[in-house]
């Protein structure tokens, strides 16, 4: 896949799929190891690296994919798959695990029809698990975007849903 060489055609008219991406990498070309910030900046575009870019990537930038996919992996920033709109982030701290933090994740998983680390279908939500959000005061507590939810109980999950619906 060489530069421009991603083309979907429509109507007699064809597109290159990583226009944007172009951009990014052209930006980048004479930058020395960035790897990284391109790897950003194409997620921003795109909402995650899909296996075609990053494959794009690794040609134009001469790195093996092998090697994108051990920087991917490592860092959480990076996402493999498409996520949703809003972004549920369940703390499963000390504080909120003896407060109730599992009841919390089961009553959003049950609600959502989704596992930690799962996307919905319609792209409005993306479940995750992290080690502490800073709250403990308002424990069990999560965070859906900037918003954080403390003092949860799993009766109340699918109201606080239904704001972000």
């Amino acid at each position: 896949m060489e530069k421009g060489e991603q083309k979907h055609c429509c109507g007699g008219k064809c597109i290159n799929k990583f226009s944007q991406l172009d951009q990014i990498l052209e930006k980048y070309r004479e930058v020395k190891g960035a790897l990284i910030p391109v790897l950003q900046e194409t997620q921003n575009a795109y909402g995650y690296l899909e296996k075609e870019a990053i494959q794009y990537i690794a040609q134009n930038m001469n790195i093996p994919v092998s090697q994108i996919y051990g920087v991917v992996t490592f860092y959480s920033q990076f996402h493999l798959n498409p996520r949703g709109k809003n972004i549920i982030r369940v703390c499963q701290g000390t504080a909120c695990h003896v407060r109730g933090a599992k009841l919390i994740l089961k009553a959003l998983e049950d609600n959502l029809k989704i596992s930690a680390g799962q996307t919905t279908g319609d792209l409005k939500f993306t479940l995750e698990t992290v080690a502490c959000i800073g709250a403990c005061g308002l424990a069990p507590v999560m965070m859906v975007n900037d918003d954080t939810h403390g003092r949860l109980t799993p009766e109340i999950i699918s109201d606080i849903l239904k704001k972000y619906s």
